[in-house]
């Protein structure tokens, strides 16, 4: 009795050690499991500075631009959106667009003259729009009074009624952001200019600094839009604009919006004067392209583009000719589907998304395009191959079979095999002239 309850106790201790074994393996593999997967107590979420560059006129591209920016900052947590601008001014429609739009997003926007640069006219009143004002050294802003460009060049507008609504709309954005309110007024009104120490002296804007990154580290620890900048350390990323809005940007500049509205309107008088040709094709391509670079709106212009490509694609089906009908409407279809791709909807849509449907709207496009071009050239080709029958007579051909009279067999000629009979015994593998042709057969003899 006394061996079997010594027995019992040894078994119990075994197996209390082989359950206290398990239960520290396991622990220690939840330990090692939760260690590798916990993030250091160090690492935080990295900061990062979305910058912009505007580098040209404001045109209708422009607020477009911004707008799809000011999206991406948004949606990807970046901690403040950089307008840079070093512009000449540009069009008031898009300047007011973009300062609304700048007034309603939640991200900090920093507006910054960098250096060699210029923020004149429309670029003024943007910068004054923004959260906050920067310029680099030696920069200049100022000059707002707004211009009537006509045929005959600039001209200042003196109509008080514009004047004096613009001259509030200045002052009422310097207001809101509390900056200097007269010299708001006095930029339109005495066309006033003031370089980078003067604009900060004169509390038109908040700093001065040489380089993005010297502004980054100024603005670290203001407090913006209900929240601290934390932009000292921030990592700068370049925003690079989708392809439907790059491609707008180009025929945005107002040299070449106006230089394809001149040959649009030069191509369809040469259309109209030599028909054919397919100049007036392309002259109405280039006024609508002309015409959205303007700022006629987008979509119209798109969906007007897609319909004249597939009407031209149908004349050029039923009435085939050289393809110009076929190619001005390939352009047509390719331009109105980079168009009608969705634009500053990234609230909507994820970069990756607009992407894939960019080459979801293209990629058929251009596959249609190849395999009418295909089309076209094979139809070209038969147009332009000489007729069979005709050039066939008195061309040599090689027997294959014996040939005789009341006895037919196969001749080869240009690699085809043709069944042929002769008035005249010919043995096979000899070189034999055609000289006619009855159906299907031809007629030979043996070659001289």
């Amino acid at each position: 009795m006394v061996r079997r309850n010594i027995k019992n106790e040894n078994g119990s201790i075994n197996m209390h050690v082989e359950r206290a074994s398990h239960f520290l393996s396991i622990f220690f593999l939840c330990f090692i499991l939760i260690a590798a997967f916990t993030p250091p107590a160090s690492a935080g979420p990295e900061e990062k500075v979305l910058v912009l560059e505007i580098s040209e006129a404001i045109t209708p591209a422009s607020d477009n631009l911004i707008a799809d920016a000011i999206s991406k900052a948004e949606n990807e947590n970046f901690e403040a959106l950089v307008i840079s601008l070093d512009t000449p001014g540009g069009g008031l429609e898009e300047t007011q667009v973009i300062i609304k739009d700048i007034e309603n997003a939640s991200v900090p926007v920093i507006g910054y003259v960098p250096e060699s640069g210029k923020a004149w006219s429309a670029g003024t009143l943007i910068l004054m729009g923004t959260d906050i004002a920067a310029m680099a050294p030696f920069t200049v802003l100022g000059s707002a009074q707004p211009v009537q460009i006509s045929a005959e060049g600039t001209k200042p507008i003196e109509d008080e009624k514009i004047i004096n609504a613009l001259v509030k709309f200045s002052v009422t954005t310097a207001s809101k952001h509390g900056r200097n309110e007269t010299f708001a007024e006095e930029v339109i009104t005495k066309n006033k200019n003031l370089d980078a120490q003067e604009a900060l002296k004169a509390g038109v804007i908040e700093y001065v600094a040489p380089s993005i990154p010297d502004l980054l580290t100024q603005t670290d620890g203001q407090r913006v839009k209900e929240r601290t900048l934390k932009t000292e350390s921030a990592r700068t990323e370049i925003y690079e604009p989708p392809l439907p809005l790059a491609f707008l940007r180009l025929i945005s500049n107002p040299i070449i919006s106006s230089l394809l509205l001149t040959i649009g309107l030069y191509g369809i008088i040469l259309g109209i004067s030599s028909p054919g040709a397919g100049a007036e094709l392309f002259g109405v391509i280039a006024i609508v392209l002309g015409l959205i670079g303007t700022g006629f709106d987008i979509n119209i212009g798109a969906i007007f583009l897609i319909l004249v490509g597939i009407g031209l694609l149908i004349v050029e089906i039923k009435i085939p000719g050289f393809g110009i009908f076929g190619l001005a409407g390939l352009i047509c279809l390719i331009l109105g589907s980079i168009f009608l791709v969705p634009m500053g909807g990234e609230n909507i849509y994820t970069p990756e998304f607009r992407r894939l449907l960019t080459l979801t709207v293209i990629a058929p496009t251009i596959v249609f395009g190849l395999f009418l071009v295909f089309a076209i050239y094979k139809v070209t080709e038969i147009r332009t191959k000489k007729p069979v029958i005709g050039a066939i007579i008195g061309s040599t051909a090689q027997t294959i079979d014996p040939l005789g009279p009341g006895k037919s067999g196969f001749v080869r000629y240009s690699g085809e095999y043709w069944q042929a009979s002769s008035e005249e015994e010919i043995e096979a593998k000899k070189e034999v002239e055609i000289i006619g042709k009855e159906r299907e057969v031809l007629l030979v003899k043996r070659k001289i």
